[in-house]
């Protein structure tokens, strides 16, 4: 799918039908037809386009001096239930490309999936946004992008503290599993984020994308809103594993209990064995021929108090609980 947007006189982000001017282009999961229209028509490199729609590209930086074209590429944040979540339960997160053409001052996106960032902008949900500004146009969809983490790591906080009550009533498998994938969900934000605040140091340079002084403010807002993000996310990812190894250690010592317990059962309930076993043996025995102690009531008797003395030993050193 490929859309191409441009601010009116009134401020206001319109939709036209074909790429023009001062105009940004943005493109969702391109089919092939429309790849060839964005390399034919509009002059992307195809290694751009190529880059852009692999998954697994990391955030970074580049300029080709033969056609005058700069690509940026960072990774945005997606919740469970998302378009390119490859998770019902774990955030993750997808990279979003954007390429400079200054000759055709043209301002491309590109993505895999359809995503919130590109949304708001379209659908002018963004204050102040002006196409025809392209360095402009590019920090505010970092800082966009930066908000948009900062949301969902407060809403990875919150799922975390709900799970670990949870936990405090009963460990159960499931709050586990759930643990386990907002602490792989932290470590996606956290490498995706330091992957993008190398690029935001590098067009900070001003060497690569010009920059304007009016845009000077709004870099360092992307800065200050990425370094948060980081900060918080170092944050929750020491506090989850810190829980994770006390919720270890607490099912671990719940097991020792459990086993030490059934390990006093077993050697209580092992006394009867002894005491008939002794009565089963064709020896002579104690008591024998005396009345009332030559039947099978007294060895019962036996056998109950000796259970009763070994259980109550038991309980004297702290072994039922």
């Amino acid at each position: 799918m490929i859309e191409c947007y441009k601010t009116a006189t009134a401020g206001s982000i319109e939709r036209i039908e074909a790429p023009e001017s001062g105009c940004w282009v943005n493109a969702i999961a391109p089919t092939p037809e429309e790849r060839t229209w964005l390399e034919e028509e509009l002059g992307v490199l195809p290694e751009f386009i190529r880059s852009a729609l692999d998954d697994e590209e990391t955030s970074r930086i580049d300029y080709d001096e033969d056609v005058n074209q700069t690509f940026v590429i960072v990774d945005y944040p997606v919740a469970p239930g998302e378009e390119g979540a490859p998770d019902a339960r774990q955030y993750d997160t997808m990279p979003l490309s954007m390429v400079f053409i200054p000759e055709k001052s043209l301002f491309v996106t590109l993505g895999l999936y359809d995503n919130p960032i590109t949304r708001d902008m379209a659908a002018g949900r963004v204050r102040g946004v002006d196409t025809r500004f392209r360095t402009r146009f590019l920090l505010q969809i970092l800082l966009r992008i930066s908000q948009l983490y900062l949301v969902y790591l407060r809403r990875i906080d919150r799922l975390s503290s709900a799970t670990e009550e949870k936990l405090h009533a009963s460990v159960r498998n499931e709050e586990l599993i759930q643990m386990l994938d907002l602490e792989k969900s932290l470590v996606y934000f956290s490498t995706s984020l330091k992957s993008d605040e190398v690029t935001l140091n590098k067009i900070m340079h001003g060497r690569i994308i010009p920059l304007y002084e009016d845009d000077q403010d709004l870099l360092e807002d992307v800065l200050v809103e990425i370094h948060q993000a980081i900060e918080m996310c170092n944050i929750y990812s020491n506090t989850l594993s810190g829980t994770m190894d006390a919720f270890a250690s607490i099912i671990s010592n719940n097991l020792n209990i459990v086993m030490k317990v059934l390990s006093v059962i077993t050697i209580v309930m092992a006394i009867p064995n002894i005491v008939f076993g002794f009565y089963g043996m064709n020896v002579g025995l104690p008591f024998e021929g005396v009345p009332l102690l030559d039947n099978w009531a007294f060895p019962t008797l036996l056998a109950a108090v000796a259970c009763l003395i070994a259980a109550w030993i038991f309980k004297r050193k702290g072994m039922w609980h």
